[in-house]
Order: C-alpha cells, then sequence, then structure tokens
C-alpha cells in the first residue's frame, strides 16, 4: 500500500509542478499578486509529494519488499542496513528521483528564504525551477518508474552492484547531486532575470549564495568519488580522467568561474552578459553529465543506465533549457550592457582572467572527453583519450591559474599596479620559489611536475596569508583579523586549499614508487625504506561476501609501525569481485598495500604502492569546502535580507 501511496505522490507532484512552473509566470506577466503568490505554496507542495515518495521506496528498500522490481534487482536481504538505505539511489531509477527531490528542495529553500526578492522576480525564479521539475518528473514518470510491481516477487533479490557497498559512494551520490542540482537555481536566476530584462548588482548579490552552496556540495560531493576510487578500485590512482569523473568536474569548473564572475556583478555591475552565459552553461554541463551517466553514450564504472529511449528524453530536456535559455539570452543581449568600466590592470580584469582559464580548461576537457564518440559517429575511427591527453592540455591551465590567484586577490578595484600588488608579495614569491628549488634539487632525475607543484602550492598558501592579513591595515593587528568578514576568511581558506591540493597533487604524480612481487608468507620484502611481511593469508567469511585476507606487517628501520589487511572480497549474489587495498595513511605518505591471487609456487601475488603526500589532495579539497562554507555565512548575506524585511515592513506615509 505504501508503494502505491509513493507513486500516486509521485504524480500530484508532477501535477503541482505544472502549477508551479505555469501560474507564477502568468501572474508576473500580468502583474497578477495573487498567481505570483502561488508559486511558494506550490513550491513547499511539490517538495513534500516528493519527498513522501523518496521515502516509501526508501522503505521498501529497508524491509526488503521484493514485490517491488527495483528492490529486487539492487538489494539482498542480507545487505548491511547502511547498503539498503544506500541501494535506494544506488541505481538509474532512485538516484532520479533523488535527483527531483532535491531540485524540489532547492525550490522549496528559495521560498522560504526568498523574502527578500522582488516579488515578480520570486514568482519567475521559481517557476522556472518548477519547469525544471516538471520535465524530470515526466522523465521518471514515463520512462523509468521506480515503483514497478513484480506478479510474482522472488525469495531474495540480486544484491547491490559491490563496488557500491561502501561508505564512500554511499555518501557521495547525495553531496554530487546537491551540486549538480543546485546549480539549476543559478540557472532559474539566470531565466528570470533575462525574462525581466534586469541584471544589477542585488541580482548578482542573490545568485552567488546559491551558486557558492552548488560549488561545496560539488567539492564534497567530488572529494568524497576521489577517495572512494582510491581506496576500493585497488589501482592506487585517485583520478582516472574517467567519463563519468569529467561530468561532475566540468560543472565545478564552470561554477567557480560563475561564483567568482557574480562577484563582479555584485561589486562594479560588469561582467553581466558573461555571468548570465555562465549560470546557463554551468547547468547545462550538469544536464550533459545526467545524459552521459544514462544515456549509455559512454561506458563507465560509475554509468547508471544503457537506454537509448531514457538518453533521447534528456536530450530532448537538455535541448528545450539550454536551446531556449541561449535563445534568451540572445534576445536580451541588449538589457546587459555593463556599467562599471575597469582598467587593464584590476581586480576585475584578474576576475575575467580566473574566469577564462577556468572556462577554457572546462572547454578542454569537454573535447577529450567527447572526441571519442565524435570521432566514431563521424570518422569510424575507434580513439581513446587519456589521462596523458588530459595531464598535458589541461595542466597548463591551472599553472597560470595558480600563478595569477594572489596577485588578483591584493589588486584593487577598478585601477592597480602589478608592481603595487607584489609588493607585499615579494618574499612570498621568492620563499615559494625555495621550496620549488628544494624539491628539484632532492629529487633526482625526475620531472619538473613535483618542484612546480612544491612551489605553487606554497605560493597560494602563503599568498592567501599574506592577503588575509593585508586586510588588517598596514600594520598588523591580531584583533581585527578576527574581526575581518567571513567571507575574507573563505577566500583565504580556499584559496589555501587549492594550494595544498595542488601541492598533494604534484607529490603523488611525481614522486610515488611502486613494486608488484610474488611474496612467500614469511619472507620480508623491501620497498622504499620499508620492510613488509606477509606473514599469513585467510579465507574469511563477512556479512554478503567471502574474503581472502592478507596479514601484512609494515616495519621501518626494523620498528614495527602497523598491521595491514588487504582483501579480495567476492561477493557471491551477484557473482563479483572487489578489491580492498590496505592503507597506512600519513601526512607525509601512504603505504598502500594489494593482495592479488595465490600463486603455483606457493606465494601470493602483492603489490606495494608508497604514496607522498596523497592525503593533502583531501585536505586540500576540505579547506576548500570549508572556504566556501565561510563565505556562505557572511553576515552581509543575512543583514541585507534582514534590512529587506524592516523596510517592508514599514508603512508607506
Amino acid at each position: 500500500m505504501l508503494t502505491e501511496l509513493g507513486h500516486f505522490s509521485l504524480v500530484l507532484a508532477f501535477l503541482v509542478a505544472i502549477l508551479q512552473a505555469t501560474l507564477p509566470l502568468y501572474g508576473a506577466w500580468r502583474r497578477d499578486s495573487r498567481l505570483m503568490a502561488m508559486a511558494e505554496p506550490a513550491a513547499n507542495a511539490q517538495f513534500l509529494l516528493i519527498a513522501f515518495s523518496f521515502a516509501a521506496l526508501m522503505y521498501a528498500f529497508i524491509v526488503s519488499d521484493f514485490s517491488l522490481r527495483l528492490v529486487v534487482l539492487n538489494s539482498h536481504s542480507a545487505k548491511p542496513m547502511l547498503y539498503k538505505i544506500s541501494g535506494t539511489w544506488g541505481n538509474h531509477e532512485g538516484s532520479m528521483l533523488l535527483w527531483v527531490l532535491i531540485v524540489a528542495l532547492f525550490g522549496a529553500t528559495a521560498a522560504w528564504f526568498g523574502g527578500n526578492l522582488p516579488p515578480s522576480l520570486r514568482a519567475r525564479v521559481l517557476a522556472v525551477q518548477g519547469a525544471i521539475g516538471v520535465a524530470f518528473l515526466a522523465f521518471i514518470l514515463f520512462t523509468s518508474n521506480p515503483f514497478v510491481r513484480l506478479a510474482v516477487p522472488p525469495f531474495d533479490g540480486q544484491d547491490l552492484n559491490p563496488l557500491l557497498q561502501d561508505p564512500g559512494l554511499a555518501f557521495h551520490p547525495p553531496f554530487l547531486y546537491l551540486g549538480y542540482v543546485g546549480l539549476s537555481m543559478a540557472f532559474s536566476f539566470a531565466v528570470a532575470a533575462l525574462i525581466e530584462g534586469r541584471v544589477d548588482a542585488a541580482w548578482g548579490r542573490w545568485v552567488r549564495p546559491w551558486t557558492l552552496a552548488a560549488w561545496v556540495f560539488l567539492t564534497i560531493g567530488i572529494a568524497l568519488g576521489s577517495w572512494w576510487a582510491y581506496y576500493e578500485l585497488g589501482w592506487g590512482g585517485f583520478w582516472f580522467w574517467d567519463p563519468v569523473e569529467n561530468a561532475s568536474f566540468m560543472p565545478w569548473l564552470l561554477a567557480a568561474a560563475l561564483v567568482h564572475s557574480a562577484i563582479v556583478v555584485e561589486k562594479r555591475e560588469s561582467l553581466k552578459a558573461w555571468t548570465i552565459l555562465l549560470a546557463i552553461l554551468a547547468f547545462g554541463f550538469s544536464l550533459i553529465g545526467t545524459f552521459i551517466v544514462r544515456s549509455g553514450l559512454l561506458t563507465s564504472v560509475h554509468a547508471f543506465a544503457n537506454d537509448p529511449e531514457r538518453g533521447v528524453f534528456i536530450l530532448m530536456i537538455m535541448g528545450f533549457f539550454m536551446g531556449g535559455a541561449l535563445i534568451l539570452f540572445a534576445l536580451r543581449a541588449g538589457a546587459m550592457e555593463a556599467r562599471g568600466v575597469f582598467g587593464m590592470v584590476s581586480r576585475e580584469s584578474a576576475l575575467v582572467a580566473n574566469n577564462v582559464l577556468l572556462a577554457v580548461s572546462c572547454f578542454v576537457v569537454f573535447v577529450g572527453t567527447m572526441w571519442p564518440l565524435v570521432a566514431e559517429m563521424f570518422f569510424d575511427r575507434k580513439l581513446s583519450v587519456g589521462p596523458p591527453f588530459f595531464n598535458m592540455a589541461f595542466t597548463p591551465f591551472m599553472v597560470v591559474l595558480g600563478l595569477i590567484l594572489p596577485v588578483g586577490a591584493m589588486m584593487p578595484w577598478k585601477r592597480g599596479q602589478v608592481v603595487r600588488a607584489m609588493r607585499p608579495l615579494r618574499y612570498v614569491f621568492v620563499l615559494a620559489l625555495a621550496l620549488g628549488g628544494l624539491a628539484w634539487a632532492l629529487q633526482t632525475g625526475r620531472s619538473l611536475v613535483g618542484p612546480m607543484g612544491a612551489f605553487l602550492g606554497a605560493w597560494l598558501v602563503m599568498g592567501a596569508i599574506v592577503d588575509l592579513a593585508s586586510r588588517t591595515g598596514q600594520k598588523f593587528n591580531a584583533g581585527r583579523l578576527l574581526r575581518l568578514p567571513r567571507s575574507d576568511w573563505g577566500k583565504a581558506v580556499a584559496h589555501g586549499g587549492l594550494g595544498i591540493t595542488m601541492l598533494g597533487v604534484a607529490g603523488l604524480t611525481s614522486w610515488q614508487s611502486e613494486d608488484i612481487r610474488v611474496a612467500q608468507i614469511g619472507a620480508p620484502f623491501e620497498v622504499g625504506g620499508y620492510t613488509l611481511t606477509l606473514d599469513n593469508v585467510e579465507q574469511l567469511e563477512g556479512p554478503n561476501y567471502l574474503s581472502t585476507m592478507g596479514f601484512v606487517t609494515l616495519a621501518k628501520d626494523g620498528s614495527e609501525i602497523a598491521q595491514l589487511r588487504p582483501e579480495k572480497r567476492i561477493y557471491p549474489v551477484a557473482q563479483m569481485p572487489t578489491t580492498e587495498a590496505a592503507i597506512d595513511y600519513n601526512l607525509a605518505r601512504d603505504v598502500y598495500v594489494v593482495i592479488g591471487d595465490a600463486q603455483q609456487n606457493g606465494g601470493w601475488a602483492v603489490r606495494t604502492y608508497i604514496k607522498p603526500l596523497t592525503n593533502w589532495i583531501w585536505i586540500g579539497c576540505g579547506l576548500m569546502a570549508l572556504g566556501g562554507l565561510l563565505s556562505l555565512s557572511d553576515r552581509r548575506f543575512r543583514v541585507a535580507v534582514g534590512a529587506r524585511k524592516v523596510q517592508k515592513q514599514v508603512p508607506a506615509e
């Protein structure tokens, strides 16, 4: 009964979304306050209905209701509870239901906290958000219904993909979707502003928190996915330039550009057209990511579906929203004339350079991701574009971005001088160069990537510290430092986090060592200055898997450091193996051990990696997300909302 109610609730949400997408928009055109006011209750109702539907589906997974086809295909009674719950979104239909739930959540949040918006703009924003809900609810109901019943339920299910039965993958999709779908709010604000024909400083302030929130969620989601790939897949990498990895990375790059561009609109009322275009493209690339994952167009370990019918439906949705928004953008280009004038050397110019580098980087990733498909369709050639291309084509843009970030942050608005901006940074620059030179001197016969990463990491981190300190005045004042706006702290923390991530990536890429051998039980072997001993291998049984577990002692200079437990698991229901690496984590390095198959001579295949600075990658990502959260908590946003509400309450004389 609950399943039928969940399905019925989804149908009702579809009807409510249609009302939300049409009546407020018509009311804003007619200046009818009653129709415009319908947007808020409609957004709330849509969210509550979809939330009930999602809860009904989750309950079916929790109680192992095998009369539901989706539960049979993606669950099993012996599966741990965490993975029964995450199985709700660990499939195509359930993940799409989570997708529309987050669309509705953002719409409802705009209704709850949008009291500072002009009524017509709020109505149009919620109407566009409702239209996105209509499209994807129709997609679910007509092609991907999660509530399909089976006439003859089986005794048990077919289990969830074993690769997804991991805490990292349990939380990775919700954060990623919060980022993907959060960009729909920036899109809705952009389209609403185009319909009204007005983009001003207030619009820049309104759109920035939504974009920043989406970017923070995307950062966390991508970091979780990268960490999962590192410890779960057994190959020891954190990023493979997989098409689905790229599908989440491209919106992240454009969202970062949009956050910085919206600052220029808010502060100087410049870059209006560019900011609107970025808002459209950022959400457009989120739709492209959805298309890649669900159409079967490109194969990936992360892909959800291989169904051309669904792919065509998503392509139609993408064409409607992207095509319609770009046409509207072309028609309204004259209404987005910039007011602020700035010199070639200014903070505005630095932010323009930042935007260009991020946008071109996104385009490079897009070309590399889609080129194999283009070559096959139009030239009948099978091509593979892998990490060497992306590393070579993408890295230079990030190097230039890292070089200009500290200088751009020190530039004044409107007009500045490079020499004057560099003056507080001169000692930092010399010290960063010295650290890069030290890295070059310590390494032997290796690439320039490591020293360059050391230089850029130090340059960004110390540059962020100097920028923060300079805001206290000519003489450093610790008390004033603590009273700085949180947005200043957020910018410094995020830029420093980027530097730490760059350093981690460069260190891992340049200085890791690898050893592959047949290890005999009880025979120690040396790798990178460490001594490893395979003490034993045992066959164990887990909750829903069988495990071949190695017991490895890690030592250095005769002292034991850790006991490692690498595993090979087999999930009997899914008949699928997984590799569970054993990792000794450390800020300076990770020792990463993977056990393979038994060999004819009685030994076991063992792979060992020494990975320097790996954890700095995720520490940096965490700092970037923290910086975004600090900026979101800036009191200026709260004060602006409160001030507008007070103004509304004062009666006109």
